[in-house]
């Protein structure tokens, strides 16, 4: 679909649907990858106009991109949709509620949306990224050396992750080599909610 905020999907959905139609045929497959970071807060001390505005993108945001989404696949006979979670979304991180509780609320919204729609033929799954080098990385390191090393050293693997290999897990979850995955959570971490 077109990019469309959190807030202003509920605008702009139909019409982002619309455009998609027009502009393809049709829409086989979604990826609703919305996130945005939280600074390190202590629960009790998170202000609750940043709760609203993490749990809006991170959360909401998916929710209403499903919500156009899945009546544009069911008049088509079927298709798949990929949720972002996060490794947020699998343990919980120290300074870090709302976005923990958003990532762990998509998987929810992934597994309940997967057995309303398994029956008509749309698979719905998500992905649990870890520490991926992307702009979000840079700001939540502090866009240093010492701030990238750390994140480096929570990976088994030993580096960070890049996008394409969350793109890679995202075309194979839509493809139909993936076509018994349902309501699944593909974790693409590096082994870091192992330990």
């Amino acid at each position: 679909l077109l990019p469309c905020t959190s807030t202003g999907f509920e605008r702009c959905g139909e019409k982002s649907g619309d455009k998609t139609i027009e502009t393809f045929g049709r829409l086989d497959f979604a990826f609703n990858n919305a996130g945005v970071e939280q600074k390190n807060t202590a629960t009790a001390e998170i202000e609750e106009q940043e709760w609203d505005r993490i749990v809006d993108t991170n959360l909401r945001g998916v929710f209403l991109c499903m919500k156009y989404e899945i009546p544009l696949l069911l008049k088509q006979g079927g298709g798949a949709i990929v949720n972002t979670s996060s490794g947020a979304g699998i343990v919980g991180i120290k300074g870090k509620a709302a976005y923990t509780a958003a990532k762990h609320g998509v998987i929810g919204l992934t597994k309940s949306a997967a057995l309303d729609y398994a029956s008509q033929n749309i698979r719905v799954n998500a992905v649990a990224p870890g520490y991926i080098d992307t702009p979000m990385m840079v700001r939540f390191t502090g866009g240093t050396a010492e701030g990238r090393e750390q994140v480096i050293s929570e990976e088994p693997i030993g580096r960070m992750g890049q996008p394409e290999e969350i793109a890679n897990a995202v075309v194979w979850l839509c493809s139909d080599a993936a076509a018994f995955i349902v309501g699944h959570t593909l974790v693409v971490d590096g082994g870091q909610t192992v330990q």
